[in-house]
């Protein structure tokens, strides 16, 4: 790699960690390309991306942002996994790394906020944001359902009163 692909490297990464809500650092040694490929097409399934890095260019895109924190989690063979989302990258990483022991989560971000490997597994059980959507729709939906039956059951009651009162008339 060039000084000129370094640097272009250098910008990219900067414009990552200014931009993305979530960085996870893992370590990845041991790992197949057909596991690293399972795993980008998970995170990218999910809308987030995983991206093996050169630790020296890492802590240098570092400079400047919110996640400079993390600057001391770069040793090693490292990865990361960033979303916009702040629950797609590490629930997808934590995951993979139940199913396969190589990949192995070390810290990361979330906004400004330095995550240990526990604070990424506790983040990862949080539900996205489309199941929180979700969720939210339902609880709004419910109450007009209810409040439909409400008005619909006095009419179902005179109607059944009405039903009895012929049929009793009528025997």
């Amino acid at each position: 790699m060039d000084r000129a692909q370094k640097k272009e490297l250098v910008s990219s990464m900067n414009q990552v960690f200014s931009s993305t809500a979530v960085c996870v650092v893992t370590h990845y040694s041991g790992l197949t390309v057909a596991e690293l490929t399972d795993l980008r097409n998970r995170m990218r399934e999910a809308g987030a991306s995983f991206k093996v890095t050169k630790n020296r260019l890492s802590r240098l895109a570092l400079e400047g942002t919110d996640m400079g924190a993390m600057e001391d989690l770069f040793v090693g063979p490292t990865a990361i996994g960033y979303s916009n989302d702040p629950v797609a990258a590490p629930k997808i990483l934590s995951e993979f790394a139940n199913e396969n022991e190589k990949l192995i989560i070390i810290g990361g971000m979330m906004g400004s906020i330095v995550l240990d490997a526990e604070g990424v597994q506790q983040l990862a059980l949080l539900p996205s944001l489309d199941e929180l959507r979700g969720k939210l729709v339902g609880m709004i939906k419910t109450p007009a359902t209810r409040i439909a039956g409400i008005l619909q059951a006095p009419g179902g009651q005179m109607a059944r009163v009405l039903s009895a009162y012929g049929a009793k008339d009528a025997a």
